[in-house]
């Protein structure tokens, strides 16, 4: 044995380098940590937006009202006296297949003559004008409404017939569609009622199977040889066009076929 050994303390400075290094992984850590938080939070927004998107895309695609008919009605007095024009447009109306539900009280439907045209909502909506159509009845009574958009008026917006359009439900087995509510699901069929009466024509008391008195001016002549174009436009959806010629004479006709 040795008894005079000697101990030295070496200096090392691995060690600091080592902290150091530690302190740069434990950042570059929490930086990748902030980093992929970030882009899993706009992943997920991204992906929230794009299925919203999705779906008001296929919305918009899918969504789409059909015509099956129009037909005319010509107000009279009698079998032999009956108006020059068309006072009466009955569309019946349903979705196509694949279609989302429309509320048809959003529907917005434009007619002309060719010369006037008329932008009518649905009676019982009450934002476009600040007023639902005069004299509307949430009753599921569709005659007594289709009696008040004939003949009935209001300071605002003015005449019924000029602004509004009413409906009348054919089939409807989830009870889905009302005078209030009227929401059309696939499968469901209605009546929409656009009133055409002509200035000449306010006079005459009745109208299909309804009697009235006074009739009001829609503003509209659907004469004999008239181009008519209807465009239908639902809240969210494909618009639906339905262009037409009436016949050059409807003889003693009272009901008249106009499409398709």
């Amino acid at each position: 044995m040795k008894a005079n050994t000697k101990m030295h303390l070496r200096k090392d400075t691995r060690a600091q380098v080592g902290i150091g290094t530690l302190i740069i992984f434990i950042a570059m850590v929490l930086v990748a940590a902030v980093a992929a938080a970030v882009l899993i939070q706009t992943s997920g927004i991204l992906q929230q937006k794009a299925q919203a998107t999705g779906k008001q895309s296929t919305q918009e695609v899918s969504s789409n009202l059909m015509i099956k008919n129009i037909e005319g009605i010509r107000a009279k007095d009698s079998a032999t006296d009956m108006a020059g024009n068309l006072s009466l447009l009955k569309l019946n109306v349903g979705l196509n297949v694949g279609s989302s539900p429309v509320d048809v009280n959003q529907v917005v439907i434009s007619i002309t003559d060719g010369t006037a045209t008329n932008n009518l909502i649905y009676a019982n909506n009450a934002k476009t004008h600040g007023y639902v159509m005069k004299d509307f009845s949430a009753s599921n009574n569709a005659s007594v409404n289709l009696n008040k958009l004939l003949t009935a008026t209001q300071a605002v917006p003015g005449d019924n017939a000029k602004y509004f359009f009413t409906a009348e439900k054919i089939r409807d087995e989830d009870g889905s569609f009302s005078q209030e509510k009227p929401i059309l699901n696939t499968g469901d069929l209605v009546t929409l009622y656009l009133s055409t009466v002509a200035s000449a024509d306010t006079g005459f008391t009745q109208v299909g199977s309804l009697t009235t008195t006074g009739l009001k001016d829609s503003g509209l002549v659907i004469g004999p040889r008239a181009t008519v174009n209807i465009v239908l436009t639902p809240e969210a959806g494909a618009t639906t066009m339905a262009d037409f010629v009436t016949p050059s004479s409807y003889g003693i006709r009272e009901n008249v076929q106009l499409y398709p």
